[in-house]
């Protein structure tokens, strides 16, 4: 259907919540659609294993960074401008990265990418938050990060395909059409969601003060890191697992897809797990069962380093009860830490997304500092990350939560 300005503008409903989850899947599409072609860039360009693997922890770092304006900036004049703003900037350097002829340009485009497509998650999940009350919003997220972990799965099959036949720029060229289907869906369909009387004043010293009161309260870090450490756990091992699956377990570029879907697969369930178990259980409670489950999970891995015999279908079941885990902890963990703070939502989603994207470049960069062609360090960095969070939860949040 041609959209148009007479085209009816949303303002709830499933229609709204599937615009807000193709904005939220901006970045993991962005971070997994092009994985399979990770082991063969080191050829096309000549490059080491540590500098692809900047390609994915460069984007992050620029979607950390980015989220930090984004929040107050939108917490001031709005979502939509930046959101507008945002996905243009994303098509733009998209295509960038489709060109590019070496490494450092590749390095480059990605960064500018993420300062783009960070728009997409911080604002969108403050979206959610501007429509719906602490606990609502915890229960439409865990649907949005189910409804978001499809198209992931989907990415790396699509990628797989292209990459063979395309060859590895064809991903970003997809990319490109999907911000620009996403941007056109906004342009034309979404209203601004924040009030006027939510609308804070943009200056410096509050701007600063706000986040020194946000690092000041140790339940919003607990929450926070809880979220930041599980996201970190998944991305440590999605950072490593093209090298993991193509490279050790020689499996084709066209079949990484297949694997990696059974990971996003554990992700999905856990997320729509607690949605659906939100009208009967507390935040408190499915937070606590999800971060005993990512100690079981992260011994799990341990384990199997230690006996050090590695079976691809293991592997990628042990880690699909991780990413499980990620799903259970993640959407209420972002509610816990957001639901305190209505008032400034943006500022403190932006700050949350900082540390989220952050901690797991981190983890991005200690799984490339540490490869050594085994599985090793992609799944010890990933049970690190998943016992950090149970950690930060249990000793930051333990007898306070907020849902």
């Amino acid at each position: 259907m041609k959209l148009s300005r007479t085209a009816p503008i949303l303002t709830s409903g499933t229609g709204l919540v599937a615009i807000i989850t193709s904005m939220v899947s901006l970045g993991p599409l962005a971070t997994d659609m092009y994985l399979p072609a990770l082991p063969a860039l080191t050829d096309e360009f000549d490059s080491s294993v540590r500098e692809v693997q900047l390609t994915l922890s460069v984007f992050l770092i620029g979607f950390a960074l980015a989220q930090l304006i984004y929040g107050p900036m939108a917490d001031r004049y709005g979502r939509r401008p930046f959101m507008l703003a945002g996905l243009s900037l994303f098509v733009l350097a998209t295509l960038g990265c489709a060109s590019s002829d070496t490494i450092a340009e590749l390095i480059s485009w990605r960064f500018a990418q993420a300062l783009g497509g960070a728009a997409g998650p911080v604002l969108g999940r403050a979206m959610v938050r501007d429509l719906y009350g602490p606990k609502d919003a915890a229960r439409v997220l865990s649907y949005v990060g189910a409804a978001m972990g499809l198209a992931p799965a989907a990415g790396p099959i699509i990628g797989g395909y292209l990459i063979v036949k395309f060859g590895w720029p064809s991903t970003f060229y997809l990319l490109a059409l999907y911000g620009l289907v996403v941007l056109s869906l906004l342009q034309f369909k979404v209203a601004e969601t924040l009030a006027e009387e939510h609308r804070q004043p943009f200056r410096l010293r509050p701007l600063l003060a706000n986040f020194m009161h946000l690092f000041a309260n140790k339940v919003f870090v607990g929450y926070s890191l809880a979220l930041s450490c599980m996201y970190a756990a998944l991305f440590a091992f999605i950072s490593g697992s093209s090298f993991v699956v193509v490279d050790y377990f020689q499996v084709a570029p066209q079949h990484f897809g297949y694997f990696f879907t059974a990971m996003v697969m554990g992700y999905v369930c856990g997320t729509f797990s607690v949605g659906r178990l939100g009208s009967r259980f507390s935040g408190h409670q499915l937070l606590t069962a999800g971060t005993i489950l990512a100690v079981t999970s992260a011994l799990v891995l341990v384990a199997i380093v230690v006996v050090g015999r590695y079976n691809l279908y293991g592997v990628i079941a042990a880690v699909s009860f991780c990413s499980l885990t990620v799903g259970m902890v993640m959407p209420q963990a972002m509610a816990g830490g957001l639901a305190p703070f209505a008032h400034m939502a943006g500022t403190a989603a932006s700050l949350m997304g900082f540390l989220q994207m952050g901690i797991a470049a981190v983890a991005g960069i200690a799984v490339g500092y540490f490869h050594d062609g085994t599985p090793a360090p992609t799944l010890l960095v990933t049970a690190l990350m998943a016992l950090l969070s149970a950690i930060s939860y249990r000793y930051l949040v333990g007898e306070n939560p907020t849902l």
